[in-house]
């Protein structure tokens, strides 16, 4: 029996071991590699109860420190023993619900021996029924292009208008899912962003060529528009057929079916072409609303992940939830972390107006809530970033780390750089680099105390590179060698990580990306003796919230706050 990893190539993965045909398939629930699983019809049962299987305590471990899981089935003389690995910290597996699942793999989809090993990702959504952008985007560029291969003669106009045009409707949010599809609704906002892109374009065409050339391409803009026009309408209406006849369908799972929640499900039900079917709805209890509008109870906020994942669902709609803040706010990060879409009704449906952005059912508001961009080609283009500026910067600088350098030398007795083991991604943990600015600590003291203000073990010369900021120009090294990023979420040593996840909910939820050299929170005067729940939620915010210009105000923020710091 061989073993193949998905995944990071760490304790972190999870393990699949096969037989020649068939083995046990181990999920661990929060991984995203379990979407991979679902993807090749795996048979997952989402609970240990659900497949009788024993706790992961007081089970022998191997090796590398994993427990071994076995299904209890005596009527099954081929399910074995198989090692698993963890997903993420104790706090956020236990908040996830059950640590692993066991079930065997359906023999005609199993996955093939020879899959990919290297981080590689299936999400479960790309086997989902269709989406709209699929359909929409190809009719799209198709209407743009036809022109342009029809009359060559304004090739490069047309081209910079198609593309701006692509763009603009992009940055309309043309292309994101939608449950209301109108072509009227649409077209005014449509048919104005057309028309800034032709009109760009126009201008200057007028400003290098003559009369009858802007004339010819104003008459082949105009053919582009109602090709574009027709096009729309026709993939509105196809979409809205499919979603009526089940081809363009999503499984949903209603949270709370309150009064508003058994509307929508009402809504739903009479008018498909909204794409949702709903399964059904979890709650503390049941409601006598939900059975009126046809909804059966399948089970307590608790079980929404097994729930999600034996269901075959992929859409949460929240509605009124009967629920905390605060225990709502952990159920959506679960959620988005599983790559569901979760669509929020909003408590006060009546204050929504045409000034919000919110989709709607019917005449109720709904918002959908995006996971955090921490992937793609935006991330790929930050780590590109970290690695010219961190390069950049430790060879613009050098004169400055020499000069530190010397300065610690003289006035410590310990090494010049202070090196300590910090939490990353992942809970991943790595050393931190920084010019020592205090006595040295014994081994337990440096990794349990925590640095306070005027500390009586900090020199001169240290009280000076820390109102700077100087001592952290080290970690330009830690950047470029990938273990944190330009801004992100400051590392913080294990001790504490543990103690503050314990404390605050939100704490864990940082660990998302990686750490950072300076970060929203650090910037809004969270530093030293502050509230770490203040910090939590400023970092968190930071990490939903991100975008590269986020990135570029937070690093002119902290030059702005380290040239004031040294004028003081």
């Amino acid at each position: 029996m061989r073993s193949e990893r998905f995944g990071n190539p760490t304790s972190k993965g999870v393990n699949i071991f096969r037989g020649n045909t068939i083995g046990p398939i181990v999920a661990t629930l929060g991984n995203s590699d379990e979407r991979f699983y679902r993807g090749s019809d795996a048979q997952i049962a989402p609970t240990v109860i659900a497949a009788g299987i024993r706790s992961c305590e007081g089970l022998e471990m191997t090796s590398d420190g994993a427990p071994v899981i076995q299904q209890k089935r005596p009527s099954n003389n081929d399910v074995t023993p198989v090692d698993t690995g963890t997903a993420h910290s104790d706090q956020q597996a236990a908040r996830l619900g059950a640590a692993v699942a066991v079930m065997q793999a359906n023999r005609r989809s199993a996955a093939p021996a020879s899959a990919p090993t290297s981080g590689v990702r299936y999400p479960r959504r790309w086997f989902a029924p269709l989406r709209a952008w699929m359909v929409v985007l190809p009719v799209d560029l198709a209407a743009l292009v036809g022109p342009i291969l029809m009359n060559p003669l304004y090739l490069r106009a047309l081209g910079v208008m198609a593309v701006l045009t692509v763009g603009l409707l992009a940055n309309g949010g043309f292309y994101r899912p939608r449950l209301h599809l109108s072509f009227l609704d649409d077209l005014p906002s449509l048919t104005g962003r057309f028309l800034v892109a032709a009109g760009l374009v126009a201008c200057v065409v007028a400003l290098r060529h003559d009369r009858t050339s802007v004339d010819g391409f104003m008459r082949d803009a105009a053919a582009t528009a109602v090709c574009l026009l027709i096009g729309r309408a026709c993939t509105t209406w196809a979409l809205r057929q499919g979603r009526r006849r089940n081809l363009a369908v999503h499984r949903a799972i209603l949270v709370g079916a309150g009064t508003l929640g058994a509307e929508v499900a009402t809504v739903l039900g009479r008018y498909p072409a909204y794409g949702l079917r709903l399964i059904g709805y979890v709650d503390t209890f049941d409601r006598p609303e939900a059975r009126q509008a046809g909804l059966e109870r399948l089970g307590a906020l608790d079980d929404i992940v097994r729930l999600m994942t034996t269901h075959d669902a992929e859409v949460l709609l929240i509605s009124d939830p009967d629920t905390t803040d605060g225990r709502l706010a952990d159920l959506l990060r679960t959620a988005l972390t599983l790559t569901y879409d979760v669509f929020v009704v909003p408590k006060m449906p009546q204050l929504q107006t045409q000034m919000t952005s919110a989709d709607h059912i019917g005449a109720i508001p709904i918002m959908r809530i995006r996971a955090p961009r921490v992937g793609g080609w935006r991330w790929t283009l930050k780590r590109t970033v970290d690695i010219v500026v961190s390069l950049l910067g430790l060879m613009v600088l050098s004169p400055v780390l020499a000069v530190c350098a010397c300065a610690v030398a003289v006035e410590s007795r310990g090494g010049v750089l202070f090196r300590q083991q910090r939490v990353g991604r992942n809970q991943r943990l790595f050393n931190v680099l920084k010019f020592r600015t205090m006595r040295p600590s014994d081994e337990t003291e440096s990794r349990t105390r925590w640095s306070i203000a005027d500390d009586p073990r900090v020199g001169v010369v240290g009280k000076i590179l820390r109102r700077t900021s100087l001592d952290e120009l080290p970690q330009l090294w830690n950047i470029l060698r990938g273990d944190m990023t330009i801004v992100g979420p400051r590392p913080e040593r294990p001790h504490f990580v543990e103690r503050f996840s314990a404390e605050h909910q939100l704490y864990a939820w940082r660990h998302r990306v990686p750490a950072g050299l300076t970060g929203l929170a650090q910037v809004s005067g969270l530093r030293g003796d502050t509230p770490i729940s203040d910090r939590a939620r400023f970092d968190n915010y930071y990490i939903e919230n991100w975008s590269l210009w986020l990135d570029l105000k937070i690093v002119l923020r902290t030059l702005r706050e380290v040239f004031a710091a040294a004028g003081r």
